[in-house]
C-alpha cells in the first residue's frame, strides 16, 4: 500500500468525521502547550488552527478535497468511502430540506463552510437562496464555479469567511463537518453564534466524542507523517445538544452517518417560539 494512502486511512479513522473540511491529513495534536497558561494556549491553539485550516484547504488540501468532491475525480477506495460517507450526509440534510418544502419555498439558506458547494448547490437548485462561505478562498471559488454550471448562479452568493464572521439573518444554518477544527471549549461559543444568524433552523454535524472514536483517533496519532498539518476534535453529543438549547432551540432530528472511514452526527434544531 502506497504510505500515503495508509496515512490518509489512518488518519480518517482517526478524525472520525471527514467532510469538506476534515483533511485526511489531520494531525491529531491538543490540548496546551506545556509552560503556557490554559488560557493563553486555547487562544494560541484557535489562531493556529484556523491558520492552518485556512492554508491547507487554500493549497494541497485544496486539491486532494476537490478530487474527493468530484464525482468523475480519480481517487483511491478510502477517498472514495470518504466521498460517499459525505455524500450520504448532505443527502439526509437535503431529505430533511424536501420533507418540509423550505428550499422549494424560497427560503434562505446559510451554508457555513460550503467547502466546493455539495450542499449549497443542491440547495439551489430546489429554489432557495443560498448565502456560502468557506475559510479557503480556493474552496468557495470552486464551488461558485460550479454553481455557474449548474446554472444557479442567481441564486447563489459564495464568500470567504470563517465561522465567528458570519452574519446576516437566515431561515436556515447549516454547517456541515466543519465543528471538527473547532476545539470543544469553542465549541458552545460557535454553536451560539451560529444560532444567532438562524431565524428558524440549524442544521449541524460533528465527530462525536465516544470512547470508540477517541480510540481510533489516538490510535491514528501514533503515525506521524509531515503532512499532517491540521488538528481534530471530537464533541460530546451532549455538550452540542446543550450549546444547542441554551442558544434558544430545540433539538428536532438527528442522524448518524457511518462509513468505514467517515463518521459524522448529525443534529437538527429548530428555535423555540417566544
Amino acid at each position: 500500500r502506497d504510505p500515503l494512502d495508509l496515512q490518509t486511512m489512518l488518519a480518517a479513522v482517526a478524525t472520525a468525521t471527514l467532510g469538506w473540511q476534515a483533511g485526511a491529513t489531520s494531525s491529531l495534536v491538543a490540548g496546551p502547550v506545556a509552560g503556557r497558561s490554559p488560557l493563553r494556549a486555547a487562544v494560541r491553539a484557535l489562531v493556529d488552527d484556523k491558520a492552518e485550516v485556512e492554508e491547507y484547504f487554500n493549497n494541497v488540501g485544496f486539491e486532494r478535497w476537490n478530487k474527493i468532491y468530484s464525482e468523475d475525480g480519480e481517487v483511491n477506495k478510502v477517498q472514495l468511502d470518504i466521498r460517499t460517507g459525505h455524500g450520504i450526509t448532505v443527502e439526509k440534510v437535503l431529505g430533511w430540506v424536501d420533507q418540509d418544502g423550505t428550499a422549494k419555498a424560497g427560503e434562505t439558506f446559510c451554508d457555513a463552510g460550503c467547502g466546493v458547494g455539495s450542499l449549497a448547490i443542491p440547495l439551489a437548485t430546489r429554489g432557495a437562496t443560498v448565502i456560502a462561505s468557506d475559510i479557503s478562498e480556493a474552496m468557495q471559488t470552486e464551488a461558485a464555479q460550479r454553481a455557474a454550471a449548474a446554472g444557479v448562479a442567481e441564486r447563489t452568493t459564495f464568500s470567504t469567511s470563517d465561522l465567528e464572521n458570519l452574519s446576516g439573518k437566515y431561515d436556515t444554518v447549516t454547517c456541515i463537518d466543519v465543528m471538527i477544527h473547532y476545539p470543544p471549549e469553542k465549541m458552545a461559543e460557535m454553536v451560539k453564534h451560529l444560532g444567532s444568524v438562524a431565524d428558524k433552523r440549524l442544521i449541524i454535524s460533528f465527530a462525536p466524542d465516544t470512547w470508540y472514536y477517541r480510540g481510533l483517533k489516538a490510535f491514528g496519532g501514533l503515525f506521524p507523517g509531515p503532512s499532517k498539518t491540521t488538528r481534530a476534535y471530537l464533541h460530546p453529543e451532549e455538550s452540542v445538544v446543550n450549546a444547542l438549547l441554551a442558544s434558544g432551540f430545540k433539538l428536532e432530528r438527528t442522524e448518524m452517518t457511518g462509513t468505514n472511514f467517515y463518521f459524522s452526527r448529525l443534529l437538527e434544531a429548530v428555535r423555540v417560539e417566544a
